[in-house]
């Protein structure tokens, strides 16, 4: 079962926290952003997201298929509308991803990682149309959520 996923705002101007169950961690814009830099940006996150997702699901594909892989490594980068290109001459924001593979592996086993790196859940989630739905919260229910942190 997912677990909600809760953001608040932090001390600080922009910065964020979030918790996942009993995990934390912190978002923030960088200090030429406004921010002070106390956790990575938001597109960082997402980058993040799609890099551990991938990652794990390299090694997961490798291990049933019991391939030599002894490392995966993944850089990734956001980038945007003004530099990168959609191919029809637009412009278009856009995630470049770089994945280093370790280990004997032969041509077609490193193919076929590369074809199951771009399957992995997150980068099918954002490659599709999913749809978002924001809703305000009731003050009310809102508040007593507060407390509830307090206590």
């Amino acid at each position: 079962m997912a677990r909600t996923v809760r953001v608040d705002e932090g001390e600080f101007k922009f910065a964020q926290n979030i918790s996942v169950g009993p995990h934390f961690v912190r978002a923030d814009e960088p200090v030429d952003a406004g921010g002070m830099d106390v956790g990575p940006d938001p597109h960082e996150l997402l980058l993040a997201a799609l890099g551990a997702c991938t990652s794990i699901t390299l090694r997961m594909y490798a291990e049933r298929k019991r391939w030599p892989l002894d490392d995966v490594h993944i850089e990734l980068a956001y980038v945007s509308g003004d530099v990168a290109s959609n191919g029809t001459g637009g412009a278009r924001d856009g995630i470049e991803m770089n994945i280093s593979l370790a280990g004997d592996l032969s041509l077609d086993q490193r193919s076929r990682l590369l074809q199951i790196a771009n399957k992995c859940p997150v980068h099918r989630t954002l490659t599709s149309a999913i749809p978002i739905r924001s809703s305000l919260a009731q003050p009310a229910l809102l508040e007593n959520s507060m407390a509830k942190a307090l206590t």
